[in-house]
């Protein structure tokens, strides 16, 4: 087996101190290194194969090098390009994302946070936040690093990485009422969500600029599929007139309205229009392939962990809310509304 490369013969190579090999070959100071010299100690790693010791690098700095990424439903399709993003911002830092999953279970939020920290992980990001987070409020008071993502929580200062919700639900009332759509539903998800009442407050508000559009906002038990089915099978079968366009507060509950939709005999665009929230990465293959508003996931987990690496490095963290803008994709289920 062949001798693994050392910091010392990349000095010699590229003719350099070691400590600037070291510099250099750290994505936390290389900025301090002159960029043709970091050029030559790269290319000469590169040349012997030398890979870092990131274990004696956080050893030094008294860091495990890796993070705690917390999610509620792993199988929800917004998750794995969330993941893409945190780990694509990590590696090339020397850092390494450890995932778990609570099912949306308070118990199991609150062990994967515990193991975590038994762990080491240097700080988390979490994507479960609720309107009252207990756990994150005590996190907080105890000093934990950790950044919000896609939702935050009242009352703990944490960072928080998300979209443009109200924007969003903003173009999705617009384009259906330039359609012609007097009648509008939104189907949000559990009101113990800030995404979900951020989604709520944004289409009542649309909804009131336009004096001619009947509006209303119910809401489902959770953000599925099989809930966004039986809340639009409650609407079909209360014997009220149902309405024309559908705002889902998801993409899994627009789906679920397609199901019920199509099971009481009715037409989507022809007669009930409906859009979606996060363009998931299988929303332009469902039949008819749907209206929504697109999310830039990937942008936002890569932001929350260069947020949470930045308060690792400085030792300290600002309570900002970064808001990444997200668009309309208009497909198939959204048209003008037919004789009701």
């Amino acid at each position: 087996m062949s001798k693994r490369a050392t910091i010392a013969e990349v000095a010699e190579l590229a003719g350099v101190h070691k400590a600037t090999v070291s510099r250099a070959l750290n994505p936390g100071t290389a900025h301090y290194v002159n960029a043709v010299t970091a050029k030559k100690v790269q290319r000469a790693a590169k040349q012997l194969g030398y890979i870092p010791n990131i274990m004696a690098r956080g050893l030094r700095m008294s860091l495990s090098m890796t993070i705690g990424v917390i999610v509620p439903d792993l199988e929800n399709p917004i998750f794995p390009p969330i993941m893409r993003g945190i780990e694509n911002y990590l590696s090339p830092r020397g850092y390494t994302a450890l995932l778990a999953n609570t099912d949306g279970r308070d118990s199991l939020e609150r062990a994967a946070f515990d193991s975590l920290l038994q762990r080491r992980v240097d700080g988390f990001v979490m994507a479960t936040g609720q309107t009252e987070h207990p756990l994150l409020a005590d996190a907080y008071a105890r000093g934990i690093r950790a950044v919000m993502l896609n939702r935050g929580t009242v009352g703990v200062p944490y960072p928080l990485v998300t979209g443009a919700d109200g924007a969003g639900i903003t173009a999705a009332v617009s384009h259906l009422v330039g359609l012609g759509h007097r009648h509008l539903l939104h189907v949000a998800g559990p009101d113990n969500f800030t995404t979900s009442l951020a989604r709520s407050d944004a289409f009542t508000t649309a909804c009131a600029t336009h004096r001619s559009v009947k509006h209303r906002v119910v809401t489902a038990q959770a953000l599925s599929v099989a809930a966004g089915e039986s809340t639009m099978d409650g609407i079909l079968t209360s014997g009220n007139a149902y309405p024309t366009a559908i705002v889902a507060g998801n993409d899994l509950l627009a789906i679920g309205i397609l199901h019920s939709l199509r099971e009481h005999g009715l037409d989507c665009p022809r007669d009930v229009s409906v859009i979606g929230f996060n363009d998931m990465p299988f929303a332009e293959d469902i039949q008819p392939p749907l209206t929504t508003i697109h999310v830039p996931h990937r942008e936002l987990g890569a932001e929350a962990a260069r947020l949470l690496l930045n308060a690792i490095q400085e030792g300290k963290q600002e309570p900002l809310t970064v808001t990444l803008p997200v668009s309309l994709i208009v497909r198939a289920s959204t048209a003008k509304p037919a004789a009701h």
